[in-house]
């Protein structure tokens, strides 16, 4: 089973995808970028720390709590949320740098988007 952190976006979250249901969805139907697993569980979903782009030290704050209550983390999806607020809403993350920090700092493969609707 491949126990997943979702980042969403926080500006995004809550207004054009109320409560995250199309990750949770995918993630159930193993849709999208969950094709790849045998079986997926949301093991967290965390926002990405706002602009201008927190995003190393919320998730660093995620992976101290998962390692707490001794939670496994496989994957970090960066939501399509994110991936979206990049290219149409001026969002200042740069994804690919991240994508290799976290990857870096972690050990964790991070994966860009989370589904396609």
């Amino acid at each position: 089973m491949a126990n997943i952190l979702i980042i969403s976006c926080s500006k995004i979250r809550d207004v054009s995808c109320i409560a995250c249901l199309k990750c949770f969805k995918a993630a159930a139907l193993k849709d999208g970028e969950f094709a790849k697993y045998d079986t997926v569980q949301i093991a967290g979903l965390s926002g990405c720390g706002d602009c201008p782009g927190l995003v190393m030290p919320k998730v660093g704050l995620v992976m101290e709590m998962a390692d707490y209550l001794y939670q496994d983390i496989d994957a970090i999806h960066i939501g399509t949320c994110v991936v979206r607020a990049g290219s149409t809403a001026a969002c200042p993350i740069d994804i690919d740098s991240i994508k290799v920090k976290l990857e870096g700092k972690y050990g964790k493969p991070v994966v860009i988007g989370t589904h396609n609707y």
